[in-house]
């Protein structure tokens, strides 16, 4: 007979002007691996929290193993043998992997001192228990980040824990680092028959990993499945609560002149550091070439410098074959370029402005928008302002509300929406769907590619691989700065995924 590990029961969790969690009643069986789903928004982190009692619930009850859960702390969650790796790892970057595994809990010398000599034993034990390979006295601040997060699963293992909580494990992990994750899930499964709950928003990792799946919508539980018995279209269209088209995205037209060329770009990061170590390449009109990097390998810093953010050391920028090296924004952007920055918040849009200033920026001075080359047409700004609101399909309270009073998918479809008008030749797209739900992907994904047909040329940088591999005609990789591998046809995500971590390099230095 099945135990059950945690039950939801009529669960409600209500926030001022919102109801997070809407009368969920749930239960996911001892030794299971538990996928849960949703758009952003839809209540799943909240659910989560509940369980790891960082949140205490507004209605309903909750069981753990069969006891009611009478005390909402993540100290009483970890008594009751929850643990819970957080997507924003929870660790000290200064002390070493031992001393973050025994946090809280250290052996002591005497009852006073600490003991490090056995704090080491303890992370070699636990480490050969699970098949964790860690150095105990790395520095964690050092590691990678598929070694911190496994540095994060024994620390919740050494404290009991037997029933683990992983809120977007995979979000910076490589491809190689992902089937690592995988296989330690299905280890600690196995051997100590826990109980795994994953929070993603990756649905082929659902199929790859899961035993079963919820989803939320808008915070009510819509169903439970068998992860067998459904499959990726099948999950999203019960997340949004429509069919899905997003894997149908057909490319037309064959790539044309070049548009935009980097030749041996060098960039230093704020701090003055190397960051770009002599990039060459080229974006055709009509192609994506896309940038697969795991995150702070350069690609920001490149980015930055093509489209005039911050000045490169050396090398050269061409732009329609002009030569814009260094210039300003405003100047690159006249020249032929729009820009989805990556940071939506610190330079994608003015949260206090308005929707539709957010919409005109850059556009402000055009005659139309303008009366004796000061006093805008504000008919003709409402017009075009609404008329980029409804195409780019933008949900919020309309036009002349402010656009940090929207959700992060919309106020991305905003800063979509405003330089895809300008139909430049050529698109930088930096993190196009980061934090944005299903819905909004699969129309940021449409867009991007109705560009690409138009002919334009653009360079995709995103820290989603799925994303890279879908919209790509070509795929660049980039570690430590520097062009590793370039992949055109079929791709193959070990390959690209061994190239991302300096694979190719290595081979080169070989």
């Amino acid at each position: 007979m099945e135990q059950t590990a945690v039950r939801f029961e009529h669960v409600s969790m209500a926030f001022p002007g919102v109801l997070a969690n809407d009368d969920v009643s749930l239960e996911i069986k001892k030794g299971e691996v538990f996928a849960l789903v949703g758009e952003n928004g839809a209540g799943k982190s909240t659910l989560m929290n509940i369980l790891y009692g960082i949140l205490t619930p507004t209605d309903g009850r909750v069981y753990i193993n069969g006891s009611p859960v009478d005390r909402f702390a993540p100290r009483a969650a970890i008594a009751r043998g929850v643990g819970m790796v957080h997507q924003h790892f929870m660790l000290v970057p200064s002390f070493t992997v031992a001393e973050n595994i025994v946090l809280s809990r250290e052996p002591r010398k005497g009852r006073i001192f600490f003991d490090s000599a056995a704090a080491r034993r303890e992370t070699e034990a636990l480490s050969a228990e699970y098949g964790l390979a860690v150095d105990p006295s790395a520095v964690v601040g050092d590691l990678s980040v598929g070694l911190q997060q496994r540095v994060e699963i024994l620390k919740a293992l050494h404290r009991g824990a037997e029933i683990l909580i992983l809120d977007e494990p995979t979000a910076v992990l490589t491809p190689q680092e992902t089937e690592e994750l995988f296989a330690v899930i299905r280890r600690i499964v196995g051997q100590r028959h826990m109980t795994v709950i994953i929070i993603t928003h990756k649905l082929y990792e659902v199929m790859a990993i899961s035993d079963r799946v919820g989803v939320m919508r808008k915070g009510q539980l819509v169903g439970v499945r068998d992860t067998a018995d459904v499959d990726e279209k099948l999950l999203a269209s019960m997340m949004v609560g429509r069919p899905m088209l997003y894997d149908e995205l057909e490319k037309t037209g064959t790539p044309g002149k070049e548009l935009l060329r980097v030749e041996d770009l060098k960039v230093r990061d704020s701090r003055g550091l190397a960051a770009v170590r002599g990039v060459s390449l080229s974006v055709r009109a009509g192609e994506v070439l896309g940038i697969a990097a795991v995150e702070g390998n350069g690609q920001s810093e490149l980015i930055e410098a093509i489209t005039g953010m911050i000045r490169p050391e050396s090398g050269k920028v061409f732009l329609l074959d002009r030569d814009v090296t260094g210039q300003d924004p405003g100047a690159i952007r006249a020249v032929g370029l729009a820009h989805v920055p990556e940071d939506r918040l610190a330079t994608g849009v003015s949260a206090q402005a308005t929707v539709a200033d957010n919409l005109l920026a850059g556009r402000q001075r055009e005659k139309r928008f303008t009366r004796f080359g000061f006093h805008r047409r504000m008919s003709t700004v409402e017009r075009y302002a609404s008329q980029l609101y409804e195409r780019f399909d933008i949900r919020g309270a309309g036009t002349q509300a402010p656009a940090g009073s929207m959700s992060g998918g919309n106020m991305q479809k905003v800063v979509i929406a405003r330089e895809f008008s300008f139909d430049a030749p050529v698109l930088i797209v930096a993190q196009p769907t980061r934090g944005v739900d299903v819905g909004a992907i699969e129309f940021i994904h449409s867009q991007i590619i109705a560009k690409r047909n138009q002919g334009c040329a653009i360079l995709l940088c995103s820290a989603d691989l799925d994303e890279v591999f879908r919209l790509s005609d070509r795929i660049v990789t980039l570690y430590e700065g520097r062009i590793t591998g370039e992949f055109s046809g079929t791709f193959s995500k070990d390959e690209i995924g061994w190239h991302m971590t300096g694979g190719g390099k290595r081979e080169e230095a070989g």
